[in-house]
């Protein structure tokens, strides 16, 4: 069922986005997959490794990410029990540096030094606003758009004025820009910026190898190598690992144990500097 008023390989292609991203987004997510980049761990194990969560907090977390397709958890016996990354997590670990680059060039410095998990976390803050992915595919693809007539695009069915809280937000968060009360909106340079996350997320959400992210039809080039088939963003998403035995399976294929394998900072950082996007 189509959300918005776009074409609907588009909708779909913005709905698999926000899916995806409100799959990773929540907190300490993103710190568990990454705490799997190595070989499956028991839990204990895993738990060292984001000890900052508290006692409890741990399971339910591991579980929504099973039902969600990100954690393969192995039986060996009611005692023996490792947790990894599923295929579909692996996949989208490479993604993680994108908004990493992202954030290091148009998010607003501090006066330290940032982890990359920080970094990333701020970035998917600010792409998880209500109705961020559709008006800022709206935008990429139209260039100046009235808020009126971007009410209509984004949101079909509801008053017009209602593009107004998202809007202000995004011109908050320095990704929109506009002249002013009665006048268009469009992408600032930091929303410009993000083709290459959103081209990736993209690509993965629909099951595609994120070198297909270039050839997005509104986030990437697509000129520059034509494609034989419209982008059609519509794959059944992978039905949910929630346990598996380890006769039934191999282990996880993901093996690398070097991206963000411990805290990884940027270079060092001055003073806030003016008009970047707020963290």
């Amino acid at each position: 069922m189509a959300t918005t008023g776009l074409p609907p390989d588009t909708d779909a292609d913005i709905a698999r986005v926000t899916e995806a991203l409100a799959m990773i987004t929540p907190r300490w997510n993103v710190r568990i997959l990454l705490a799997l980049s190595g070989p499956p761990l028991r839990y204990n194990e895993l738990a060292a490794k984001v000890s900052w969560l508290q006692s409890g907090q741990l399971h339910p977390k591991l579980q929504a990410m099973c039902d969600a397709g990100l954690v393969q958890r192995t039986e060996y016996s009611s005692r023996h029990v490792t947790y990894g990354h599923t295929e579909r997590s692996a996949a989208l670990l490479p993604v993680l540096p994108l908004i990493v680059t992202w954030a290091e060039e148009y998010l607003e410095k501090t006066d330290r030094p940032l982890p990359a998990i920080e970094q990333i976390e701020d970035g998917l803050a600010l792409l998880t606003r209500r109705h961020a992915a559709a008006i800022l595919w709206v935008l990429k693809s139209r260039e100046e758009v009235s808020s009126r007539a971007l009410a209509r695009i984004v949101m079909p069915s509801s008053d017009w004025t209602n593009i107004y809280p998202p809007l202000r937000q995004l011109v908050a968060d320095g990704l929109v820009d506009t002249e002013g009360v009665g006048r268009p909106y469009r992408l600032s340079a930091a929303g410009h910026g993000l083709g290459p996350v959103f081209g990736a997320l993209s690509a993965w959400s629909a099951g595609h190898p994120l070198t297909r992210a270039a050839q997005h039809p509104i986030w990437g080039h697509p000129q520059a190598v034509p494609t034989p088939k419209p982008w059609v963003s519509n794959q059944s998403r992978p039905a949910p690992t929630t346990q598996v035995r380890a006769s039934e399976t191999s282990h996880p294929t993901w093996q690398n144990r070097d991206l963000f394998s411990h805290a990884t900072t940027s270079p060092p950082k001055t003073a806030l500097a003016a008009g970047g996007p707020r963290r």
